[in-house]
């Protein structure tokens, strides 16, 4: 059975001062899949998730959201369609209490948050046990479940992670793929991310694509580009077979 794409870009660029940091690229997301962008610092992963968010205004291109132009609209009316973005560097309000920084991620919901709070603690049981602690205090995998908590709050279709593993250690990162996979199984979410740890990501990726340089140079499943020779030799640390 085909699945519906919730998110298509077309022929997408962005410029930051004369910089062209995407070019033309155009990429799928299906509904309730993970789809993965892989590549090096500075190939415009990042870039492509903050233009879908708002928070970066395109020079040409198309961004359409369950067949809706959403194309440069505002980031409130984006979070409002259902489309949250997990930043790079987890970003939580240091001197605010866990639960503050998920009440927050709720700011343009006028409904009982209770039965989500209550979602979140389920999915992040340290989180239920840190509640009143300061988001500042927490370890580094605390406020990556936290920033993803929060991203919750807001009843997304759609969530996009920027670099979640960053600066965590390895058993952590573990953890944190762990909850996108049963994030994604359980509740159906769909999920766009962008991750340094490129292995970690195709395995729990439906679908992936490579950028670089501002280019999508290569796609395809997860498991294809895992067993792809140009993608072990440039991303996964492995040699091409002479």
């Amino acid at each position: 059975m085909t699945k519906n794409n919730l998110l298509t870009i077309e022929n997408l660029s962005v410029s930051y001062g004369g910089i062209k940091a995407v070019k033309g690229i155009s990429l799928t997301v299906p509904e309730g899949e993970i789809v993965t962008l892989i590549g090096a610092n500075g190939a415009g992963k990042s870039t492509i998730l903050r233009t879908i968010a708002g928070l970066v205004k395109p020079e040409s291109g198309k961004i359409s959201y369950r067949g809706e132009d959403i194309t440069g609209i505002a980031t409130n009316s984006i979070v409002e369609k259902g489309i949250t973005l997990v930043p790079e560097g987890r970003r939580v309000f240091p001197d605010l209490t866990v639960l503050e920084n998920l009440k927050i991620g709720a700011y343009l919901r006028k409904d009982n948050l209770q039965e989500d709070i209550n979602r979140v603690y389920k999915l992040f049981p340290r989180l239920q046990e840190r509640s009143w602690q300061l988001a500042g205090t927490l370890s580094g995998g605390e406020q990556q479940m936290l920033a993803l908590g929060r991203a919750l709050m807001s009843k997304p279709k759609l969530i996009m992670m920027d670099e979640p593993s960053l600066g965590l250690a390895p058993i952590v990162v573990n953890d944190i793929m762990k909850i996108i996979t049963n994030i994604n199984k359980e509740e159906g979410m769909t999920i766009l991310l962008v991750e340094q740890n490129a292995n970690l990501a195709l395995r729990i990726a439906h679908r992936g694509y490579v950028c670089e340089t501002g280019h999508i140079t290569m796609e395809g499943t997860g498991t294809e580009l895992l067993n792809d020779e140009n993608v072990k030799a440039a991303y996964l640390g492995k040699s091409k077979k002479k």
